[in-house]
């Protein structure tokens, strides 16, 4: 037996489970810089990386939100991981504020300068992508209906790591912290090294 639902019908659940079996999902922690110099910083749920070479990650803005419009006004963001230990203060850039608030300030975040491009990181997460914009996209729908929800697209022009997070010279991403958003409206994962298996790919 499973419960089936077409979407555009409804899904007949408590909570919309798309989210939640898409995921849990890396988090797009954002920064970006108005023309008039105004920092912001946002979480994206819907964010990953989609090319290996050049390296290009995406997010996706439900809504045109201010990352979108300042990413639009001058093609630059900067991607920042989400640790644990910098969870709480990630949930309070979620915070519904005008355009003219600095997230950095709002949730006591120090900031670090980029080498790159003029935005500037999270000073202490310990990862961080300077991105150049390569494309946005507008999506929609079957009916090809132009939704308001924006892909931003960007090649990543500059890498930072913190040296604690290298082993061997190689990234050890099960000893990292990262966090990861669930489905529901207050869940998120961590994974450790717990959570590590190793599997091969065949050799043709």
């Amino acid at each position: 037996m499973t419960h089936f639902y077409e979407p555009h019908l409804g899904h007949g659940l408590p909570h919309d489970p798309f989210k939640a079996i898409v995921g849990p999902r890396p988090i797009g922690w954002m920064s970006t810089r108005s023309n008039a110099g105004v920092l912001n910083l946002a979480p994206y749920s819907f964010f990953n990386a989609f090319n290996y070479v050049p390296p290009i990650v995406g997010f996706a803005s439900s809504g045109a939100k201010d990352s979108l419009r300042n990413v639009q006004e001058n093609g630059m963001f900067v991607w920042n991981l989400v640790t644990r230990p910098l969870a709480a203060a990630m949930n309070q850039t979620c915070a519904p504020v005008g355009p003219d608030v600095n997230e950095f300030e709002l949730a006591g975040l120090a900031t670090a300068p980029s080498r790159v491009v003029d935005v500037p990181r999270v000073a202490d997460s310990p990862v961080s992508f300077e991105c150049r914009c390569t494309q946005i996209i507008q999506l929609e729908g079957l009916d090809k209906q132009k939704i308001p929800s924006w892909l931003v697209l960007g090649e990543v022009v500059g890498v930072h790591i913190a040296k604690h997070m290298l082993k061997d010279g190689v990234y050890d991403t099960a000893n990292a912290g990262h966090i990861l958003r669930g489905g529901g409206p207050a869940d998120y994962f961590s994974i450790g090294p717990e959570q590590l298996f190793k599997m091969t790919r065949p050799k043709g």
